[in-house]
């Protein structure tokens, strides 16, 4: 069933009004008629199956039939640092980590960023992230649009890593500790349905510099590999996702 975010003051005690783009998409994509059902979503704490009473002046009113348990969330909230890749990549780590349960993303700028970052262009790119990030919530029946933030510094992101339980640093080079071995013992001391909030920090095409894993390490991150094989700077912060919430039994794991 066709799923919608929209905002907390869009609904009302018994209907809500779709306006925008997702109501040019349900008159004129979905060809949306009268009793038609959809599900909205105030993408904080209300959830409800309703049905279209009405299209006009570019707006689609729909009575709610009943409110929906909010449960397709992960316990553990995912942030996926991202420093800037070229081209479209980040826009696909965007909508896959979003459809796999990541909560956040922060793009950043690093020693080895191929990027030449424009603060004048970024707004336009972060309106199309942020876009791609809602359309993938959507698609995933998420409950909540995952938060994309404007691009860090290096030095403004180690900073953060103190706002989280756990900021695991992927570097290639690591030889030694895997992100299994280093997120089962933290990720087995949470309590039952205890909420943890976790960083995973992926570098660019050419990967992170020696100085750059002492810098994270000092700042609180555990450098850890991903396996064997090297990842594609697009692939490394999925492949994490995944990792940590099969551990945690999001997916049928421990």
């Amino acid at each position: 069933m066709q799923r919608y975010f929209v905002t907390p003051e869009q609904f009302q005690p018994d209907t809500v009004v779709i306006s925008g783009e997702d109501a040019r998409h349900i008159a004129k994509v979905m060809r949306g008629k009268a009793g038609d059902k959809l599900i909205v979503s105030d993408g904080v704490s209300r959830e409800a199956l309703v049905e279209i009473a009405g299209i006009e002046m570019g707006e689609v009113t729909v009575s709610i039939l009943e409110l929906l348990d909010m449960t397709h969330e992960p316990r553990i909230k995912i942030t996926v640092a991202q420093s800037l890749p070229k081209g479209d990549k980040l826009e696909t780590v965007i909508q896959k980590c979003t459809e796999i349960g990541a909560v956040g993303f922060i793009p950043f700028l690093s020693e080895r960023t191929i990027v030449q970052y424009d603060e004048r262009k970024e707004s336009k790119r972060l309106e199309r992230w942020r876009k791609i990030c809602k359309e993938a919530a959507e698609q995933a029946h998420r409950n909540i649009v995952p938060e994309v933030h404007s691009p860090l510094s290096w030095k403004l992101l180690l900073k953060s890593f103190g706002e989280y339980d756990a900021v695991y640093f992927c570097y290639e080079k690591e030889e030694g500790l895997q992100l299994r071995s280093a997120a089962a013992p933290w990720l087995s001391a949470l309590p039952p349905q205890s909420p943890g909030k976790v960083m995973v920090v992926v570098g660019p095409e050419g990967g992170f510099s020696p100085e750059e894993c002492r810098a994270a390490e000092e700042a609180g991150a555990v450098s850890v590999g991903l396996g064997p094989r090297i990842l594609r700077c697009e692939t490394a912060g999925m492949v994490a996702a995944a990792c940590i919430l099969y551990e945690s039994g999001e997916m049928g794991g421990a």
